[in-house]
């Protein structure tokens, strides 16, 4: 008797497990729960409880670094341990931060308010007005990317009786004044994109019923979306509304005082910040204005009012290398700070615009190797005196926050993580292997010094959206694989932004099979080095890195000995009807066009696989709130790969959104179970076991 392999790369409409596609559905849900009951059944059970509540202890610590935003000379922070973990807004002083253990002002207790509501409450983020205790705090269920919207006074510490509010959906807003809201959300009949997200920003007044709020702009519904930010570092009142086009695109309207509206003449594919009289654009591609032509990936500054007035004088404040490319940048106090990464070490330069001249510093004090990440301290930019915030880590140290403060020439260390794992004998190393066109890829190793040939290697990579993947303190794979023994890999491929917009154009649409074959290379690699053999290389991969991790399932199944995938993207054919879908074809293609789709298809896991393949085993793992990428994609390949008769698990909480879990517990046990199976699958007994 023939094996069902639908769907196939000759009739990819032909699906059998479109009803896995019902989130809720009875039949469904019927599937989940008996592949969740055999998954635990299997990769549960003592070791794994175990292994679970460490991880979840290291989550919980006290010690932890509790990260911090301030808002009106107060320090804010949403902390979540095992006695609150749903989180715990609150907040302190500088002065009481910078003590060893500070005392706390709480705003709010999230598992009160959801034991009390009776919902599935996590606070997904706070929106608050300079010089007022009003607050728009979003609530999402589950940890879902939908939100509800409630109007909190921080001073009072209670929800404002009659104030804003807004029933579920994705989105959000940002005060124009105590009476005045800029709304960006997709609640309402007509005001939701293909995609999921806001179709209109609007003018939402106190007192107001939101379906009477004025709609002040909108954009199609192939749009990605739109959103509106208030902005108050100007001369007066005014607000930004960005059109995203597609993922990489974006049309951008100055609101003024007066409420008149002007697009800007810009390229599409920028990143723009503006601040006061000044702002600051990447271009994603060469631009030409006024006799001069500008490099992809370069950084231009220019005064607004003198731009409004017609001039394209601008100032080149970063210019891009082969392997040197900008990360992001933002303003304070005045200051442009760029993110870069040269070679793949971090870099940091301010820009101080002047009528004359912008100047150039670097900022100092900061290591030149590891990560460092660096954003200001100050949640508006109106109330910035400049300081800032870093933080500094790698593979084998735990991150430290430190405060840069403005005219204090060295940085100070705020706060110290605790060490979670022991990493004695430990190295970080770095390489290169040789993809299959002849391209590097970088790839950092961390384990014991040496190679045995025989190593347990744990190896992950994302590939996608033009994100630059970091070696961070990894306290759970510290904890459950490097401490006993193992080795992790995580690599730089194209697809993402490493070095520039060449490294992500290189792996995306049709280059997205490039990114995989980089995947592959390393693996290699890694065997070549003696590092390894193909059979002890377990690799994960979640999100845009579903994708990857299935590829590796069909196109390279000799160089692994099993794969975990999470909270997946798979199924290339349905992508775009499904959820915020849409909002990704810039990155992958349109599956409708059929010149688009002949490259899809070839990296579509799901239509690929067949049976009688080497295929090794794999666990497939999601969460039924993500209301970002569907869990029918790894509900429907999991069920197909079952049904060719292959070596498939599946698990899938309730709760957890796109993400591993609402709570350090859930998002513990959910790495926990990862770890069980791939260590199970490729033979590898660790010291603990």
């Amino acid at each position: 008797m023939p094996v069902d392999n639908r769907p196939t790369l000759s009739a990819p409409d032909d699906d059998p497990w479109l009803w896995l596609e019902e989130v809720e559905g009875a039949r469904a849900l019927d599937f989940v729960e008996q592949q969740n009951r055999l998954t635990l059944d299997r990769f549960g059970g003592a070791a794994f409880e175990r292994d679970r509540d460490a991880l979840a202890a290291i989550y919980d610590r006290p010690d932890n670094i509790p990260y911090v935003g301030r808002r009106g000379g107060y320090l804010h922070n949403l902390w979540k341990d095992a006695g609150h973990p749903r989180g715990l807004w609150r907040r302190t002083t500088m002065a009481e931060f910078r003590k060893p253990n500070p005392a706390w002002e709480i705003m709010l207790d999230i598992d009160e308010l959801a034991a009390s509501e009776g919902e599935d409450w996590l606070l997904s983020s706070i929106s608050s007005l300079p010089g007022s205790s009003r607050t728009i705090l979003s609530f999402s269920r589950g940890g879902s990317d939908a939100v509800t919207l409630r109007e909190f006074d921080a001073e009072t510490k209670s929800f404002v009786a009659g104030g804003f509010t807004l029933p579920e959906a994705k989105g959000g807003v940002d005060w124009l004044d105590p009476d005045n809201l800029l709304l960006s959300s997709a609640y309402g009949d007509g005001m939701v994109t293909s995609s999921g997200y806001a179709r209109t920003v609007r003018l939402w007044r106190r007192g107001e019923h939101v379906d009477q709020a004025q709609v002040l702009l909108d954009t199609t519904p192939d749009h990605t979306g739109i959103h509106g930010g208030a902005d108050d570092t100007g001369a007066k009142p005014r607000a930004w509304i960005i059109d995203q086009i597609d993922f990489f695109n974006y049309g951008i309207w100055l609101r003024d005082e007066a409420g008149t509206t002007t697009k800007l003449d810009l390229p599409t594919g920028i990143w723009m910040q503006a601040h006061g009289d000044w702002f600051a654009m990447k271009l994603r591609a060469a631009w030409s204005t006024e006799g001069r032509t500008y490099a992809a990936d370069a950084v231009l500054g220019i005064s607004l009012s003198a731009f409004l007035a017609g001039s394209r004088d601008f100032a080149i404040l970063f210019e891009p290398g082969p392997r040197r490319a900008l990360q992001g940048f933002f303003w304070t106090a005045g200051k442009l700070v760029l993110s870069i990464l040269d070679e793949l070490k971090p870099r940091f330069e301010t820009c101080t615009p002047s009528a004359t001249v912008w100047s150039r510093e670097t900022l100092g004090g900061l290591p030149e190797i590891g990560v460092v990440d660096v954003w200001p301290l100050d949640r508006h930019s109106s109330e910035s005196n400049g300081d800032l915030l870093a933080n500094v880590q790698d593979p084998l140290t735990p991150p430290s926050l430190l405060l840069i403060e403005r005219g204090v020439e060295s940085p100070t260390v705020l706060k110290q993580a605790p060490k979670t794992f022991n990493a004695d004998g430990l190295v970080v190393t770095q390489h290169e292997a040789i993809s299959s066109d002849g391209e590097r890829i970088p790839y950092v190793q961390t384990g014991p010094a040496g190679e045995t040939g025989d190593a347990p290697v744990y190896m992950s990579a994302y590939g996608g959206f033009g994100l630059a993947v970091k070696p961070y303190y990894n306290s759970s794979l510290g904890k459950l694989w490097l401490e006993r023994g193992g080795t992790t890999v995580q690599a730089n491929l194209r697809g993402g932004g490493e070095f520039g917009t060449r490294w992500h154009d290189a792996g995306r649409f049709a280059g997205k099979q490039l990114s995989h074959d980089d995947f592959a290379t390393v693996a290699a690699d890694l065997v070549r080095r003696g590092v390894t053999t193909p059979k002890r290389i377990a690799a994960q991969g979640g999100s845009n890195g579903g994708i990857l991790i299935t590829n590796m399932l069909v196109r390279y199944p000799e160089r692994f000995g099993a794969l975990f995938c999470t909270i997946p993207l798979i199924d290339m054919r349905r992508y775009t009807k499904l959820l915020a879908g849409a909002s990704w074809i810039a990155e992958y293609g349109d599956p409708d066009k059929p010149e688009e789709w002949d490259w899809l298809k070839t990296y579509s896991a799901y239509h690929n696989a067949k049976p009688g393949q080497p295929y090794p085993p794999i666990l497939i793992a999601t969460t039924r709130r993500d209301d970002r990428v569907h869990p029918g994609h790894a509900r429907k390949m999991a069920a197909k790969l079952q049904a060719m008769g292959y070596e498939a698990w599946f698990y899938e909480p309730a709760a957890g959104g796109h993400g591993y879990g609402k709570d350090n517990k859930e998002r513990a046990g959910f790495e926990v179970l990862g770890f069980q199976f791939l260590k199970d699958k490729i033979g590898w007994k660790d010291s603990e076991a």
